[in-house]
């Protein structure tokens, strides 16, 4: 018995241990919690009815399009883990030229790796920033994947993405919003996405400051109602600040299409990703969005789509799953996605808009 007993301590504290390292080289954010912001002392404040350049755009941790992930199927069954350090470097070139010529004064970036064995451990916004204008003097990001070791057998190794806000106005501060993630068993939870909307302040001279959120949805949610409930949270946010009548603009890779036709353009593996009503009406019933739903619908539509997804069965842009939503506050100006010379280097388009301030 003495035996036993010494057996069942000896499999507690191994158990105890496997926890704590998992525990320990995994992520917990709060469900609220305030962000560094970097910022130059004499980056420039926005002023009462200035024009704004927003450009929004998941920029694929800098991959460009010559993989197929695995991923990127929905079995998992694509063939890469990750890119080459020269793809990454002509990848950053692009998008750095992007920036140059588009020359938007808020820059919303989704999948920026730091820290990722994938990418070599770099802090890729530090790299971007080096390679863009320095009037680019404030920005602050938020993770939302972060592990020193994930035991995924196509991973084997390190995570860290990041959502990152960049202006060339001051930031004021940051706040972190976690978004409900997909259910999943204890241990699994604790190596997977925790995905979040990060809201960054830009101060407006003498009057109420633009927010900013920036916000990457989940996209293997299904079976699930995480798709519902982070659409939710967004919602309830957004109604709050618009009652306060606080100008904001929110845009992001949302993993959803548009309510209306473009759920019956896509074939039937493609369909699996989404629901035939789209959750996003919650969002596009409230508030105006770019691209619009008469654009993301209407005979033109193509020229909106967002995705470009990495499937060798799909050799164009087929659907729209980013956008940019805005306050009422706000006037919209020129908008569109930029497609043509930005095809190879993501598998998402930036969307790109003018907004007014009040």
């Amino acid at each position: 018995m003495r035996w036993v007993g010494r057996i069942a301590i000896g499999l507690l504290v191994v158990v105890v241990l496997l926890a704590a390292t998992v525990w320990f080289t995994t992520f917990h954010p709060d469900d609220v919690q305030a962000e560094d912001v970097v910022c130059a002392d004499d980056a420039p404040t926005l002023q009462p009815g200035q024009d704004v350049t927003i450009l929004s755009w998941n920029v694929q941790y800098m991959a460009g399009k010559d993989y197929v992930f695995f991923y990127d199927l929905l079995d998992e069954s694509g063939p890469d883990e990750r890119p080459s350090p020269e793809a990454i470097t002509a990848t950053f070139e692009e998008v750095a030229r992007v920036i140059g010529d588009v020359d938007p004064d808020v820059i919303l970036l989704q999948e920026v790796d730091d820290g990722a064995a994938r990418t070599d451990g770099e802090d890729q916004l530090a790299r971007l920033l080096d390679m863009v204008s320095p009037d680019y003097a404030c920005h602050t990001s938020a993770f939302y994947w972060k592990a020193a070791w994930v035991p995924h057998p196509r991973i084997l190794g390190s995570v860290g993405m990041k959502l990152s806000t960049v202006s060339r106005y001051r930031i004021e501060d940051a706040t972190r919003y976690a978004l409900p993630i997909i259910p999943a068993d204890p241990v699994t939870e604790q190596f997977g996405l925790k995905r979040a909307i990060l809201e960054a302040s830009l101060p407006v001279e003498g009057g109420e400051s633009l927010l900013t959120y920036n916000t990457h949805f989940d996209a293997f949610a299904q079976g699930t109602d995480t798709m519902q409930r982070q659409v939710a949270q967004a919602s309830e946010r957004l109604a709050f600040v618009t009652a306060q009548q606080i100008p904001w603009v929110f845009g992001g890779d949302l993993n959803l299409l548009p309510p209306g036709p473009q759920y019956d353009d896509l074939g039937s593996d493609e369909q699996a990703y989404y629901l035939p009503d789209s959750e996003l009406a919650v969002l596009t019933d409230a508030y105006p969005v770019v691209p619009s739903l008469e654009e993301s619908n209407g005979p033109g539509r193509a020229s909106w789509y967002t995705h470009f997804p990495n499937a060798p069965t799909i050799d164009r842009p087929d659907r729209t799953i980013d956008f940019v939503f805005l306050s009422p506050l706000l006037g919209l100006g020129d908008h569109e996605v930029r497609q043509a010379d930005t095809l190879d280097i993501s598998d998402h388009l930036p969307v790109i808009l003018d907004v007014t301030l009040p």
